[in-house]
């Protein structure tokens, strides 16, 4: 039985100082809204106690699908690496970006060096690519990237042709190996399922991707709720999951910070999938374990 944790949007604070020159872009509406709504709402020392959580829960391995940093300044970079050294080493960590890790142009080229151990493909030697695949056992995770620097008051996401093409092309292929195909990905890739300003452009290559070549799991962030739908898949529907934001006050208009579990084990008909939810339900309070989603996936 394989283990995988799932947690997203950790959205890491505090903000570090800004110059004039920092702010003279999208950044300024960002940096606006981390002083006035994030700082109070995501905490540090929530982050730390579902790390605690996570690692007595003792996964197999750990995904976590983007939004590391707030405004992509330079300077929250080292926070973030240190943040996900915390959780483990590049090999038992498989991170995608978000939207804010691409806040603005050259963003995305900083971060996936910065974080580069924790996005490398089996076959990468260089820069990641996408999808990338690393094979864990008995699954295969694959990182969709999504990120992509978008105009003021916008959080889209896009996923290219060439990458949509790839996607369906590896799915196949790892499906053939007999291995239970996880995919990650933080805009979630169905549509209405954000509101039009958050959407994911190119969602419906994503869709046709699963449909075709089919896939067991899909990990998504964005939207730091907890929710659970479904593509459609060659041999059925394939569960879609989100997650609450990694560091969200339980107090407000979403759900407090939480993660999710995963227990994936081959059986003759299939895969079964099991998922555990873990939250913070009140402030102070514990991360508790709520109800439990069990799928089979036939292949």
């Amino acid at each position: 039985m394989f283990r995988l944790a799932h947690l997203s949007d950790p959205h890491i604070g505090p903000l570090p100082a800004a110059s004039v020159a920092d702010l003279a872009s999208k950044r300024l509406l960002g940096y606006i809204n981390w002083h006035r709504n994030r700082a109070v709402a995501m905490r540090g020392d929530l982050l730390a106690r579902l790390i605690d959580a996570v690692k007595a829960d003792g996964p197999d391995h750990v995904a976590v699908t983007g939004d590391l940093v707030n405004i992509a300044l330079p300077a929250e970079l080292e926070p973030a690496s240190r943040f996900l050294q915390s959780i483990g080493p590049g090999a038992d960590v498989s991170v995608v970006p978000g939207n804010h890790d691409a806040y603005v142009p050259g963003a995305l080229v900083r971060c996936t060096e910065a974080w580069r151990p924790y996005m490398q493909g089996d076959d990468d030697r260089g820069a990641p690519s996408w999808p990338f695949v690393r094979r864990r056992g008995p699954i295969a995770i694959v990182g969709v990237s999504t990120a992509r620097a978008s105009g003021p008051f916008m959080a889209t996401g896009h996923v290219s042709v060439p990458q949509a093409t790839l996607l369906a092309e590896r799915l196949e292929a790892l499906g053939r190996e007999g291995l239970c195909r996880v995919v990650l990905i933080h805009h979630p890739p169905i549509r209405g399922s954000t509101e039009w300003h958050k959407r994911l452009i190119g969602g419906s290559r994503v869709r046709t991707a699963i449909r075709q070549s089919g896939a067991e799991l899909v990990l998504h962030g964005h939207t730091h709720l907890a929710t659970r739908m479904e593509l459609d898949g060659p041999n059925g529907p394939v569960p879609v999951v989100g997650v609450p934001s990694a560091s969200q006050e339980p107090s407000g208009p979403k759900p407090g910070s939480g993660y999710n579990l995963f227990t994936i084990e081959r059986q003759d008909a299939g895969w079964a999938i099991n998922q555990i939810e873990h939250r913070i339900l009140r402030p102070g309070g514990p991360f508790e374990r709520l109800g439990e989603s069990r799928w089979m996936i036939r292949v």
